[in-house]
């Protein structure tokens, strides 16, 4: 059980609607979200891909796999973190996200870092 804490990523994200790029009469809804990594275990890991599923109001599912985030590959040492802004555009005006990074530590290990799921929802659509 000791290797559980050398590999750890905490991720934490805040979302917000963007006004500004969305059309509500056009079903086009633009969310930005931001996400940090934080690397609370004990050896230097680098995130390699991401996996997301995101999923709209009408449940309907679109996944998105990549390598790195916002065109990098971050690499954490132990108590480092690394921010990040990006976006996503959905049919609906309240959806959900969740998700992986697939991150490799400096021995050699790979391991996930899991994306808890958060809301995405325009403001005063949700209580």
């Amino acid at each position: 059980m000791a290797n559980s804490k050398k590999y750890q990523i905490t991720v934490t994200a805040r979302p917000q609607y963007v006004a500004e790029q969305s059309a509500p009469d056009s079903e086009r809804y633009v969310f930005a979200y931001t996400i940090t990594l934080e690397n609370v275990g004990t050896v230097t890991a680098q995130l390699i891909s991401r996996h997301w599923l995101i999923t709209d109001g009408n449940a309907n599912v679109q996944e998105v796999r990549g390598l790195g985030v916002v065109g990098e590959q971050p690499l954490l040492q132990p108590g480092e973190k690394y921010e990040y802004t990006s976006g996503c555009q959905l049919d609906t005006p309240v959806g959900i996200m969740r998700g992986s990074y697939q991150m490799v530590a400096e021995d050699g290990t790979a391991f996930e870092a899991e994306i808890p799921a958060f809301t995405l929802a325009i403001p005063r659509v949700l209580h």
